[in-house]
């Protein structure tokens, strides 16, 4: 992996030190994912560091915390936030950053059933003691797309723009099937780590209180867009024991997540000709009504 997380380095730094981290862990951190954080494993000390990319992000980051805490009380197979930084997340030059315990090596690669498996255990938890906001899926587009500035044209921008607050309205008015509650709100497989014998959820930063179905339509969605492994819808819904395709309000809730991950690529493109191919090659799917087309994982 390129290390285009090099500012991000001297915030970690900053952070260890704010956090009683010893600030030189920060000199072997391995960049592990760039993208709506930087994420850094620091091996010396048994953590992980997730770097948020701005302060409107802080108030989510906190939120992934206590709900991390509050899963950990109820033994739910997830990540863990370091037990020594009790106050987060610590802000550096308006940047959140959480610390969380480094997981061992995986055991295996994922299964779809692992995620399936994991969410219906989360989605029969009871509501917690503090208040989860809706997902959202659209709250950020124009925040991607002002982060993409000159790089995405004006009439690009105006079309998602404009797609979104459709979709937004189409959103609020579906009716869900299932019973809403507790949704991890990115249940994509790539967010399942099976590590020291079991299947981890990870990343729990859009843990929301919305519809069940948020989560279930990510696995046919995937398995067009981004190649899953044959059978995969099929083993999830077994598993699962529901089948989102069948209800009404798929296409719809389909549709938010496509333009938001449309939206979500375009913070990448300046100076980084594989996002903008991967954008424009998106966006025209978008403009045509083409939900077959595969796109390639960023």
């Amino acid at each position: 992996m390129i290390d285009t997380g090099a500012g991000e380095r001297v915030v970690l730094a900053r952070a260890c030190l704010g956090a009683g981290i010893d600030p030189g862990a920060a000199d072997g951190a391995e960049l592990l994912a760039y993208g709506e954080n930087a994420v850094f494993a620091l091996p010396r000390v048994g953590l992980v560091a997730r770097i948020a990319r701005g302060a409107h992000l802080t108030d989510r980051a906190r939120r992934e915390v206590e709900v991390a805490r509050w899963l950990a009380e109820l033994d739910f197979p997830t990540v863990r936030p370091a037990e020594n930084v009790p106050v987060q997340p610590v802000v550096v030059a308006d940047r959140p950053v959480t610390f969380w315990e480094l997981l061992p090596p995986e055991d295996r690669e994922p299964d779809i059933r692992d995620l399936a498996k994991l969410l219906k255990r989360l989605h029969a938890l009871p509501k917690p003691p503090f208040a989860l906001p809706r997902r959202d899926p659209l709250a950020l587009v124009g925040t991607w797309l002002d982060s993409a500035d000159a790089a995405v044209n004006l009439d690009d921008r105006r079309f998602l723009l404009r797609r979104a607050a459709e979709l937004e309205e189409a959103y609020k008015a579906l009716v869900p099937a299932l019973e809403p509650g507790v949704i991890h709100g990115d249940a994509l497989l790539r967010n399942v780590g099976v590590h020291g014998g079991r299947a981890l959820l990870l990343d729990l930063e859009n843990v929301s209180d919305d519809l069940r179905e948020v989560d279930l339509i990510l696995t046919p969605m995937a398995a067009v867009r981004y190649g899953l492994p044959d059978g995969s819808v099929e083993r999830f819904v077994r598993k699962y024991g529901f089948d989102v395709t069948q209800w009404n309000g798929y296409p719809t809730l389909r549709a938010v997540r496509e333009l938001a991950a449309t939206a979500w690529v375009a913070q990448h493109v300046p100076g980084n000709p594989a996002a903008e191919e991967e954008f424009e090659h998106r966006l025209k799917c978008l403009r045509s009504g083409d939900t077959s087309a595969r796109w390639r994982t960023f």
